[in-house]
């Protein structure tokens, strides 16, 4: 009987082995890294990092300050730093970077950078490691608030040096040769909205004493040799280390007070002896979240753009809280610049997010979607105002108040964390009045909005789009209030969703701009950038009606004649009238190289449009272009985006698109179906149920839908639901070469619109 028990053990043992897939090692961090100023493969950095974490880290080529912290063209390394960056357009705060040099101690970011090779490098989700050309071999391997770090210096009787450099901004810097520590704070940082009290407190441990140490700073480089402590704006520090050594370092940092990093320091790092132990247990947890999304079939560059994309999608918005000494979380706030207790999230510009990362995450994270919905409100109560784009304080980036269109989607889907009353007045401030930020706090326009139905140009600055956007979560705060019974706030808004038929021109069949006197702008060229129109033109802004397909279809006259238009998109010229932008920006240069008429898949605009076949009576389009976007425009390569990938949002639209389903109206319960990538995928979600998606059949050829089942029982409609997915079973599709045109062509197959309900 023992043996027998031995053995089952043993069996059970192989299958968890074989269960949980090291899918890992199909991430390629380094995607979409071979960007630049003028045209963007998707502007990432070499993110090493744990889900969400508060602390990334990242191999740096680029100076200190700009925003291209990582470009895979550029041959040189200046230091390995704790990163934040969202964008390479906000840059990055709370930065301080260590860097090993060998023999005469060179602090100079220039002349200290280091040539290597891409051959020598290694980016993985968890695990970072690059060998110099002078032989010094770097490692990293994150935790959520920390890192294990492991520095290797060749045996050639040089010196070895570590040099930490304080970034652009204040730092203070200690030293204690005692305990082979470093602890100092550092306080760089463009949008914390209580700065005077911003710190990034740090504490690094190394298992190796110093030989020799010191202070420095970045402004004249001057060096203080020996001197233990030292403040001002760039100072560092340098240490010294026996010939030829490997040193190991154990570094986190808090919002909060060295106290807390020393708290997190042990928790997050304090029994990994050996840095394979950090990296070992990162592993584990990327691969436990990737084992949720498990793919059958598919090419291996598919598999692998898959798992790189789902990587970023699981990074954005940062975990901003920390844990005391008794694990309860609590925060300071980069509102105010008080500690509360709690839950706080940033790092994230909703109009990239609101249409793909948020409607994912909801789907594999909504406990912490939970979380997240109050520290939204919470934020507001902080700094007076919804984040439109944290980072970490409030920017009020880009345009549209698509906080609402968060808590809404929250709510719709059953993630009813927060008080919906609470959410709707804080939205009513944001739709009526402008806040001291970007356009996106507050409404820019917002008195003409209410007064005509539209913003006005040139009184603001991308009048059309606002116009559109303010129209969507005018009408995601009427859904929620709808939903909970607020009549007040119904009554409110019932009338303002509808404002985007305002700027929808008859005579030409595009959304345009007007003026306070409510004439059409003149000229008008649908092929001119900016204006009326934010990163875009008048062929990416007609299809912004996320919440009313019907009501847009009924503007064009009919399925037909609106279908026909969006059939133009990919047979037009895909030239490019700078207008108001003065000349060729990174987004028209991309939708040119996509080589797809004026569609411009590298930015957010257009991305649901081709999903709007589906409530038009010809989904088998919407199915056609779903796999061509996916397999013309992304790849797991250095240059594996069309443009940028906005925290988490273009990889999740590859995400979503690759599972077949696509989340055209966040707000409602509802995903598109497009067509699926894979012949099987696997979801497990949160509470352990598993939703399976099948496609018999598949292949490169076969995109078609012919026909498709949910958990047995035919499907005739064009979209799933949230609680499909979430309460688990097996959607079911057969697919072909050529498209059926009787299926999902009736009304009673389109998903939701407003004119239809």
């Amino acid at each position: 009987m023992g043996k027998f028990i031995i053995l089952l053990t043993l069996c059970y043992i192989s299958l968890g082995v074989q269960a949980q897939k090291n899918l890992v090692e199909y991430v390629n961090t380094l995607q979409g890294t071979d960007s630049r100023f003028e045209l963007s493969y998707g502007n990432t950095y070499a993110t090493t990092a744990m889900p969400f974490a508060m602390h990334t880290w990242s191999a740096q080529t680029g100076k200190n300050g700009e925003g291209w912290k990582y470009q895979y063209s550029v041959d040189k390394i200046r230091g390995f730093q704790q990163a934040h960056q969202c964008s390479p357009w906000v840059s990055d705060y709370a930065v301080y970077s260590l860097m090993p040099v060998m023999g005469d101690l060179i602090v100079n970011e220039e002349q200290r950078a280091t040539s290597f090779s891409h051959d020598n490098e290694i980016a993985k989700p968890h695990y970072y490691s690059v060998q110099l050309d002078n032989g010094i071999i770097t490692e990293m391997a994150p935790t959520t608030r920390g890192v294990h770090l492991r520095f290797s210096w060749p045996d050639n009787n040089s010196d070895a040096y570590l040099v930490l450099d304080g970034y652009t901004d204040r730092s203070e810097i200690f030293i204690d040769s005692s305990k082979n520590e470093i602890t100092g704070w550092v306080n760089n940082q463009r949008f914390v909205n209580n700065s005077e009290s911003f710190r990034n407190y740090f504490v690094i441990r190394f298992d190796k004493p110093f030989e020799e140490y010191g202070i420095w700073e970045n402004r004249t480089d001057s060096i203080f040799p020996g001197k233990a402590t030292g403040s001002g704006k760039g100072y560092g520090a340098f240490v010294k280390f026996k010939t030829g050594t490997i040193v190991q370092a154990k570094a986190a940092s808090s919002y909060i007070s060295y106290g807390q990093a020393r708290i997190t320091l042990e928790r997050e790092l304090g029994d990994d002896k050996k840095l394979e132990v950090t990296k070992e247990r990162g592993a584990r947890i990327w691969n436990e979240l990737f084992n949720r999304i498990l793919l059958e079939g598919g090419t291996d560059e598919q598999i692998k753009t898959f798992y790189s994309c789902l990587y970023r999608a699981n990074l954005f918005s940062r975990k901003f809280y920390e844990r005391d000494e008794n694990n309860e979380p609590y925060y300071y706030s980069p509102y105010d610049g008080k500690i509360y207790r709690g839950y706080m999230y940033t790092d994230n510009g909703f109009w990239d997010t609101f249409r793909s990362q948020f409607p994912l995450t909801n789907i594999l994270h909504p406990t912490m979607q939970g979380r997240y919905m109050n520290a939204l409100l919470d934020a507001q109560e902080q700094c007076g105002w919804l984040p439109s784009w944290s980072f970490p304080g409030e920017t009020g980036g880009m345009i549209g108040n698509h906080a609402i269109s968060l808590l809404t989607d929250a709510w719709v889907k059953g993630i009813r964390t927060f008080h919906p009353e609470k959410a709707l007045k804080a939205y009513a401030k944001e739709s009526m009045n402008k806040g001291p930020w970007g356009g996106a706090n507050g409404r820019a326009g917002w008195k003409e909005y209410w007064q005509l139905g539209f913003v006005t140009y040139p009184e603001s600055l991308g009048s059309t789009s606002q116009t559109l956007e303010y129209a969507y979560d005018d009408f995601c705060a009427y859904n929620l209030a709808k939903m909970t019974g607020n009549g007040f706030y119904q009554r409110i808004f019932a009338g303002q969703m509808y404002n985007y038929k305002n700027v929808f021109d008859h005579s030409t069949g595009f959304m345009r701009g007007r003026d306070l006197s409510g004439n059409w702008l003149e000229p008008f060229d649908p092929f001119e950038w900016g204006g009326p129109y934010c990163e875009g033109n008048a062929w990416h802004y007609t299809w912004s009606v996320f919440h009313d397909v019907q009501g847009l279809i009924n503007l064009f006259g009919s399925d037909e004649k609106l279908t026909t238009k969006m059939d133009s998109v990919f047979t037009v010229p895909n030239k490019i009238v700078p207008g108001s932008y003065g000349g060729i920006i990174h987004e028209m240069k991309e939708m040119e190289l996509a080589n797809m008429g004026q569609y411009a898949h590298g930015n957010q605009p257009i991305q649901h449009m081709i999903f709007l076949y589906s409530y038009a009576g010809q989904p088998w389009k919407t199915q056609y272009w779903a796999r061509q976007i996916m397999d013309r425009l992304y790849n797991f390569t250095e240059r594996g985006y069309p443009g940028d990938e906005d925290q988490g949002g273009m990889s999740s639209w590859y995400i979503l698109n690759a599972l077949g389903i696509y989340s055209v109206c966040p707000g409602t319960d509802e995903y598109v179906i497009g067509s699926p990538l894979f012949p099987k995928v696997t979801i497990t979600l949160e509470d352990g149920k598993k939703f399976v998606i099948e496609a018999k059949n598949n292949s490169k050829e076969n995109v078609y839908i012919q026909s498709a089942s949910l958990n047995g029982e035919t499907l005739e409609k064009n979209y799933i639901t949230y609680s499909d997915i979430v309460n688990g079973g097996i959607l079911r599709f057969e697919m072909g070469d050529q498209p059926d045109k009787t299926r999902g062509i009736s009304k009673d197959a389109v998903p939701f619109s407003l004119s239809n309900f």
